[in-house]
């Protein structure tokens, strides 16, 4: 850990996880010479620890949640799941192009590979069985998007990551862990630097380029940011859904032939997009905590450890329009209302039950084929704090994609509540990623223009070759 305070910078990275990252490392390998300093308000990713391996219940870690901050960000323990599609990952090819963004999809996988990660890929090939899960999904009114998976698994990701960091310190980078960007500064429309604060002490760092890479956990801190300094941006999307959880012999074909299935769908009334998203075969669901206390559900998937379920997130995408501007705010609440309702933990209910228009009881789900991987859930009911029109899109989601898979909508399928993405600041750029505040740049998921690990190491990749040309 760099214990000095760092006061200057000719490219100053907020946030380190895989977008400020490969933007570090594609500035080395340009041959950047100028001083790049990143800070993090997290740990280094050795030091990060999560207490619940040993304590079997979330303890809520204070100043913030491990899972979720520090070198590499959330991806450090999710099930770390690459994906080599430009169809999968936000809305960033929109801006770049297609063609652009496949490229450095497949440039920045090579860096993983050098860096350790697995040369399997998941998804390819089985080209008939293919074919039948996307016949069952036309007939559900579904969409199968097709998409290489390089799966490096949760505790392996540790293993890569910690080799990125020590060779962006070992070549120069100057990283600052326990440090936290407080504010910008900003004279004339032209970003100078940042307010930093570490503990008590604060104090300005001036840089000629700011980029802003703080991921999704600080998508809220940067739409405050946007508003107070007038940075253009528009409200965009809030995901709002569940994580579902079913036996593994349910997907056994889907997670045989590809791995994660990701299926998009419009279902009536209201055809707002709901998709599945981050499917754990054999994996865990887990919870991830927020500064202010707010409780999440995600999950991940190990490379040797197994269980005997799956799981996946169903998403509900959200667009508001005026007056209404503050969509994060929205999910939040969503959140609060769910925790309040599980004691601050993590709901659970069974499929079945939703259904019935009943609760779940702790002793249905202790008789039920399907034994929950997150133990210390609360069994309860989510519909009492799930908005309606996102509860009816999930339920009839589920219901098609029992027509793709035979036993997902069985009674004892289990929901966990709440699962939220937040992305929907998204920050006005060109697409050289500059703002309308010159030297001021913003990546990754809080910027909303991306979604995941592969797609935020794409942008992190061009905002280096782009300073490059700069010089």
């Amino acid at each position: 850990m760099n214990n000095s305070l760092p006061k200057s910078a000719s490219v100053l990275i907020v946030g380190a996880g895989p977008a400020g990252i490969f933007t570090a490392l594609e500035l080395l390998r340009k041959g950047y010479k100028k001083k790049i300093v990143m800070i993090e308000k997290g740990e280094a990713i050795e030091n990060r620890r999560c207490p619940k391996s040993k304590t079997k219940r979330c303890v809520d870690c204070k100043p913030y949640c491990h899972i979720t901050t520090g070198f590499s960000g959330a991806g450090a323990f999710s099930d770390g799941k690459l994906s080599l599609s430009s169809e999968v990952g936000g809305d960033l090819p929109s801006l770049i192009g297609d063609t652009l963004a496949q490229e450095t999809i497949n440039y920045a996988d090579s860096i993983y590979l050098e860096f350790g990660a697995d040369t399997h890929v998941e998804g390819v090939g089985n080209s008939d069985e293919v074919k039948q899960i996307r016949k069952r999904a036309i007939q559900a009114g579904l969409k199968l998007v097709d998409c290489p998976i390089r799966h490096l698994g949760t505790e392996k990701a540790q293993e890569i990551y910690y080799s990125i960091e020590r060779h962006l310190i070992e070549n120069g980078v100057d990283i600052y862990f326990g440090v936290e960007c407080r504010d910008l500064v900003l004279k004339d429309d032209v970003c100078l630097g940042a307010i930093l604060r570490r503990g008590k002490e604060e104090w300005e760092c001036t840089a000629d380029t700011t980029v802003v890479a703080t991921g999704r956990r600080g998508a809220d801190w940067l739409e405050e940011i946007c508003a107070e300094h007038n940075i253009a941006h528009q409200p965009g999307t809030v995901d709002i859904g569940v994580r579902v959880e079913v036996r593994n012999e349910v997907l056994e074909k889907v997670n045989q032939v590809l791995y994660e299935s990701k299926l998009i769908g419009y279902p009536k009334p209201f055809k707002n997009k709901v998709r599945t998203f981050c499917q754990n075969p054999g994996g865990f669901v887990s919870q991830e905590n927020y500064d202010d206390g707010l409780a999440v559900v995600n999950g991940h998937s190990y490379k040797e450890l197994k269980s005997d379920n799956t799981n996946l997130a169903i998403l509900c995408s959200h667009n508001f329009s005026e007056p209404f501007n503050q969509p994060i705010q929205y999910a939040q609440k969503v959140g609060e209302l769910t925790n309040m309702l599980g004691a601050g933990h993590i709901l659970v209910q069974r499929f079945g039950d939703i259904l019935d228009g009943k609760r779940t009881w702790p002793k249905e789900l202790a008789q039920s084929n399907l034994k929950p991987t997150l133990p210390d859930a609360v069994a309860g009911d989510i519909t009492a704090a799930m908005p309606y029109r996102a509860m009816t899109n999930i339920i009839n989601f589920i219901q098609a994609m029992d027509i793709v898979v035979p036993g997902f909508a069985s009674t004892e399928t289990l929901l966990y509540s709440p699962e939220l993405k937040f992305y929907s600041n998204r920050v006005k750029m060109d697409e050289k990623f500059n703002t309308n505040i010159k030297g001021l740049h913003c990546l990754g998921d809080s910027s909303g223009w991306t979604r995941g690990l592969m797609m935020a190491s794409v942008m992190g990749v061009l905002m280096g070759r782009y300073l490059c040309e700069k010089e």
